[in-house]
């Protein structure tokens, strides 16, 4: 007999950044905990943080999503990632493989996705006891709503329930909430069973009068107050609201992150913002790099000529060059890798219009991108301390030169990566590297001149504030009613 297809929840929120990703990872911790398999889905995702899975890549909080539920990150949990590349458009990746770009003018499109949507949808309902949906901004963009994939548009499609959340710490909430049922057509409105209020800090019971506004304007029953979480800043971020610094003053070790326009993979980061030891600045512009600075990575990037300009408008390739002069510390990542060289070439304006540039020089290598996409996971080696761990690659072209004969890694038994002579400037194509903690301790001892203390155990980290995230949620949600919405028939209007 035909397993029936599992129930499904929605998690929307008034805005983006209002902690849908993470209420959403809790949960997933939360039910696997219950002995549920449980897998995460969003229909479309906007954002330059990606993750590989062995089908292709998804976006970071769906990855993060999947561990929370203990299952491997799959394509289809987030079937549409769109890759911002300036203001021109997006790279679309369509069930984990590169299909094209989208311009700017163009997203109303977005709905010719919905198709592949539903299919990669019923895929993880047919293999699940309840699938939790993420939404993508906020269902109030009436603007956007004729061809919604990633709101109500996909809710009213496969039949979901939904449920929607509001960040008190922002302000407002009262008024996002109340006033995004006041702009909903009746049939929208009906998908949504409930609401939760997000980040609240200090007397929850305070807000009780808040809440009783919400339910009388709306209909719509509280499902929770769920008090600030601090220690969702230990956990790897998907948003660009989310980059921020992990400053340490006395800290023995100072990095320095320039954050430019196209930043990708910034949570390559996380690992190194956690240590104890280290002040990790992430440098805005207009602002110079400190000239204390051990250490200035460049991280990975969606445009690497576009973010290669940047860096030269803001002064930070002048600030750079002093560091190295200094005898300071160099590490590019991916698109910072990239940077580093002789040159970057992209004759198919595969990034935007064709063209080349010439890079900080700090590397002996050249770059040109081409249409073949790296999309892999791997284990390697750390060259200086013969460490092994696991990363993955995201990456469009090729990278040679005479630096790389010192190539910081292996992968496979070839060289990933280039560095200097001296070893001061170093470059790879891995991303996740620092996760590993017996590569990070060695790369910063090198780095500072010796052992740095550290007893972070990264990987545990994450678990430990997994599980007391699901702990949280339990004691500030009803988890009970969300589970009865989602097995209960959608009204009709």
């Amino acid at each position: 007999m035909a397993r029936s297809p599992a129930p499904a929840l929605m998690i929307l929120g008034t805005g983006s950044n209002v902690g849908k990703s993470l209420v959403v990872a809790g949960l997933c911790r939360l039910l696997a905990n219950r002995g549920l398999r449980i897998l995460p889905f969003k229909p479309q995702n906007m954002s330059n943080n990606a993750a590989a899975t062995a089908g292709g890549e998804i976006g970071r909080a769906q990855a993060l999503q999947a561990r929370a539920a203990r299952v491997a990150p799959h394509p289809d949990m987030n079937p549409v990632l769109l890759k911002p590349e300036g203001e021109q458009g997006s790279q679309v990746i369509l069930q984990g493989r590169v299909a094209g770009r989208l311009a700017s003018r163009d997203f109303a499109r977005r709905g010719d996705f919905l198709p592949k949507v539903l299919e990669s949808f019923e895929r993880l309902r047919a293999n699940a006891d309840i699938v939790l949906v993420e939404g993508a901004g906020s269902p109030a963009e009436t603007n956007l709503r004729a061809r919604d994939i990633a709101n109500l548009g996909f809710a009213r499609a496969a039949g979901v329930p939904a449920v929607l959340i509001g960040d008190i710490d922002r302000g407002g909430v009262i008024a996002s909430l109340v006033g995004t049922h006041a702009v909903l057509d009746p049939a929208d409105r009906a998908m949504i069973r409930g609401f939760a209020i997000n980040r609240f800090r200090g007397d929850v019971g305070l807000f009780g009068p808040g809440v009783e506004t919400i339910e009388r304007a709306t209909g719509w029953p509280c499902l929770g107050v769920v008090p600030w979480f601090g220690a969702a800043a230990r956990l790897p971020a998907e948003d660009g609201l989310d980059i921020v610094s992990g400053r340490k003053p006395g800290a023995r070790l100072k990095i320095a992150v320039p954050v430019l326009p196209g930043i990708a993979n910034f949570d390559d980061l996380d690992p190194l913002k956690l240590e104890a030891d280290i002040d990790l600045a992430m440098i805005r512009p207009g602002q110079a790099l400190p000239g204390d600075t051990d250490l200035v990575i460049l991280p990975g990037s969606k445009t690497t000529l576009r973010d290669l300009a940047a860096l030269r408008r803001e002064g930070w390739d002048v600030d750079i060059l002093a560091h190295r002069r200094r005898g300071g510390h160099v590490l590019g990542l991916c698109g910072g890798y990239q940077m580093l060289g002789r040159v970057v070439r992209d004759p198919l304006g595969l990034e935007g219009p064709p063209g080349e540039a010439p890079g900080l020089g700090l590397l002996d290598v050249e770059t040109t991108l081409d249409a073949d996409k790296t999309v892999r996971e791997v284990d390697f080696i750390d060259v200086g301390s013969g460490r092994p761990g696991r990363a993955y690659e995201i990456h469009l072209g090729r990278t040679e030169g005479g630096d790389t004969v010192r190539a910081p890694f292996r992968v496979d038994g070839r060289p990933d990566g280039a560095a200097s002579p001296d070893g001061r400037v170093a470059g790879s194509y891995l991303h996740g590297a620092f996760a590993s903690d017996a590569v990070r301790r060695a790369w910063l001892g090198r780095i500072g001149g010796g052992d740095l203390p550290s007893s972070l155990r990264y990987e545990d980290e994450v678990e430990r504030v997994l599980d007391a995230l699901a702990a949280h949620l339990e004691a500030h949600l009803d988890i009970d009613a969300l589970l009865e919405l989602a097995r209960r028939p959608i009204p009709e209007v």
